[in-house]
């Protein structure tokens, strides 16, 4: 396909470009670890959006803001499906900050094909993890809802040594 911008890629749909997005990550967390550094939120933008090009700092702002991820919260590699909820929020966040799309708009259906098309292998383990069964219902369930939870914890009362970070 032809690209019509020189300094950056036209995929041939969302899916494609958040598969991109998701193996640039994966990239990243293996860098990181060879460098010794934390596969963080701030380690990410600090790379995706240098400051010789960005408000680092501002981008960085803005997608703890929109995740709901702590700055110094270690992060599972994308290959891992475990990652998919916060990795997945943290690019819709991303989304928004590159492309000025509202947070409750952005493509997640896209974001999901994306993963699949970056780590076809992950499928079965995603859906199951997703479906399993804990003791509140299907994983899924509870999993947003304890997120949602979590974050209300650490906004109310304060009791993280991350809430800094996460304003």
């Amino acid at each position: 396909e032809e690209q019509k911008d020189k300094s950056f890629v036209q995929f041939k749909s969302m899916a494609y470009g958040y598969r991109a997005a998701w193996k640039i990550l994966q990239s990243y967390y293996e860098r990181f670890c060879m460098d010794g550094k934390p596969f963080t939120v701030r380690n990410i933008i600090s790379r995706w959006a240098p400051p010789n090009e960005n408000d680092t700092e501002a981008y960085i702002i803005n997608v703890l803001k929109l995740a709901s991820i702590g700055g110094k919260e270690k992060l599972l590699p994308p290959s891992n499906a475990s990652s998919y909820g916060r990795l997945s929020r943290m690019i819709a966040a991303m989304t928004t900050v590159e492309c000025g799309v509202p947070f409750n708009q952005v493509d997640t259906e896209a974001i999901s094909q994306g993963y699949l098309l970056a780590f076809p292998k992950n499928k079965e383990k995603l859906e199951e993890w997703l479906l399993e069964e804990d003791e509140y219902g299907p994983k899924i369930l509870s999993f947003l809802l304890f997120d949602v939870l979590e974050d209300l914890t650490y906004f109310i009362l304060g009791y993280s040594s991350d809430v800094v970070t996460r304003i």
